[in-house]
């Protein structure tokens, strides 16, 4: 099966009362595994199965490099502010950056980073350049192209030591990522100036991959259908959505699909 890691690290110049400066959160296949923030300063777990991680230096290793990131992005945020002529206030700096282990066996690696909220710059690892987004990234590509070890360094990380992590996260987790929670579905009706809006909505299920979908005599009506996005729930389950409008006359021609690993076979559902 495919998997995945991702990090996302945040940090804000002046945060609301509450909110800390920085922020430090890893995902595996979309769930958080790992946390740091600027108030606790310590690398923490936020899974269950990383008890198993049989590296003694793991957290504390990991620790520093977050406190030294915190330190690095405070720089970072001061450096843009003056780089684009801004008065001091709450100004954001994101970096996301992981791997992928896909079906096929292959691999596949990113690091990019975001100012206020825009895309600022990214690397192409396979040519070891960065891609800027506006004349303010330009410089910040200058400088890291001609210093030329940290495209060399990242693609190393991401190619190797990620992809090595990823396996080890992936064996400790593999009872809990390899799950199968079925869906429960439920189907419900709403009538309206004389139009039936027909809802499914599909909840509890894990792995996150579903298909939802509603079919009229059998046919797949994929134009006239609106879906929400297949949304986490605090347990590590997942929800979604789907709703289509129909004659009211109609509505025994209406079944709601849902296809899931967890089912044998798609299921139908009707109101």
């Amino acid at each position: 099966e495919p998997h995945s890691v991702r990090y996302f690290h945040t940090a804000v110049s002046e945060p609301s009362p509450g909110v800390p400066q920085f922020v430090s959160v890893g995902y595996l296949d979309g769930e958080a595994f790992v946390y740091y923030d600027s108030e606790t300063r310590r690398k923490e777990p936020r899974a269950d199965w990383t008890s198993a991680i049989d590296d003694q230096q793991y957290w504390e290793r990991n620790t520093r490099i977050s406190q030294n990131n915190e330190q690095i992005y405070r720089v970072n945020l001061e450096t843009l502010r003056e780089r684009y002529n801004q008065s001091r206030g709450s100004h954001t700096w994101q970096r996301m950056y992981g791997c992928d282990l896909l079906e096929d066996g292959s691999i596949r690696g990113f690091d990019q980073y975001g100012y206020e909220g825009r895309d600022f710059i990214a690397l192409d690892k396979d040519t070891r350049t960065f891609t800027a987004a506006d004349a303010g990234a330009q410089i910040t590509k200058r400088k890291w192209e001609e210093e030329g070890t940290f495209a060399e360094t990242m693609k190393f990380y991401l190619e190797n030591t990620c992809i090595e992590w990823l396996r080890k996260y992936v064996s400790y987790g593999k009872d809990v990522l390899e799950r199968r929670e079925r869906p429960e579905v439920r189907v419900s009706g709403m009538e309206a100036d004389k139009i039936l809006t027909l809802s499914c909505r599909a909840h509890g299920f894990y792995p996150r991959p579903i298909s939802i979908s509603w079919l009229k005599d059998g046919v797949v009506q994929e134009q006239e259908t609106q879906r929400g996005s297949t949304v986490p729930n605090s347990d590590g389950t997942y929800h979604i959505w789907a709703t289509i409008d129909v004659l009211p006359g109609d509505r025994d021609k209406y079944q709601c699909r849902v296809e899931h690993a967890s089912l044998p076979q798609p299921g139908l559902f009707s109101w």
